[in-house]
């Protein structure tokens, strides 16, 4: 669980459920998390974004999710947008419980941290960008409008070898968000969300939200933003707004009021999502 260094910083070990064939998420969570937060992988074998392989590879959750328990976690993330989305509404909510029961800390699937991103922005009307084939976008489409979402547009790349989805850059993911979204009226959508946890597309964010002025949502943002909840991690726009309360109270101070605040550690996310206050 939570530790602290000679110094007093606080350390923390994020757990990531992946498919064997995702080179993205790791390094993108890894770069936007603090020095002292360590990521830890657990694979579940997978080599095309095909539907009988995604469901295939949910059998795996639970030994994955027993194995990063014995890391002493803080939370555990299943990290695989249409793999926890397979099922429908519900799905997304019993592979958290799987995890949470075989490792006995939080846990949160990307599908429904998704859900809850958007929602947390207010987002209501959305644009969809994959790098999915069509039949996986339809089950998108179909699961993201039963959690109560109008998806206005979804646009896929058509790639289903997995290793082909990790080998894009966030460039390109700007560009097919720009190209696409660009040909509707962008002031009618709340929000754009990218798909995908192998999709590089976190870089991308800030200059899409600067570029098209809407808040956008990626797989591995909401997955980073939800674990951070439930593991009891800050983002950004916390951390100032902790210290600009400390600077304004005279009777008691932040760490008078909770001696770990200090320690708390921040998450460097991109987007509207990780400025807004929880």
């Amino acid at each position: 669980m939570s530790e602290t260094d000679p110094d007093g910083n606080q350390r923390g070990r994020i757990g990531l459920i992946v498919p064997s064939s995702n080179t993205t998420a790791e390094p993108e969570f890894r770069a936007a998390l603090p020095a002292p937060v360590s990521v830890h992988g657990a694979r579940m074998s997978l080599e095309s974004v095909t539907v009988d392989e995604l469901d295939a590879m949910s059998d795996d959750a639970a030994r994955a999710a027993e194995l990063l328990g014995h890391a002493d976690v803080n939370a555990i993330a299943y990290a695989c947008t249409t793999g926890s989305l397979l099922h429908g509404p519900g799905f997304d909510t019993e592979l958290e419980a799987t995890i949470r029961e075989a490792a006995g800390v939080p846990a949160v699937a990307t599908a429904r941290s998704v859900v809850r991103a958007l929602e947390f922005i207010d987002a209501t009307r959305i644009a969809v960008v994959t790098p999915y084939t069509a039949d996986l976008d339809e089950k998108e489409r179909g699961f993201l409008e039963q959690r109560g979402f109008d998806v206005a547009t979804i646009d896929g790349r058509g790639l289903e070898r997995n290793t082909a989805i990790g080998a894009l850059d966030e460039t390109e993911a700007f560009q097919q968000v720009v190209d696409h979204v660009g040909q509707y009226d962008s002031s009618g959508l709340d929000a754009i969300f990218v798909s995908c946890t192998n999709y590089r597309s976190l870089a991308a964010v800030d200059d899409l939200e600067s570029e098209l002025g809407i808040p956008v949502v990626t797989s591995n943002g909401a997955t980073l933003w939800d674990l951070a909840r439930v593991a009891d991690f800050e983002s950004e726009s916390e951390r100032e707004n902790e210290n600009e309360s400390e600077r304004a109270s005279t009777s008691v101070s932040a760490s008078e009021a909770d001696p770990g605040c200090e320690n708390r550690l921040t998450i460097d996310g991109p987007g509207a999502l990780f400025e807004r206050d929880r």
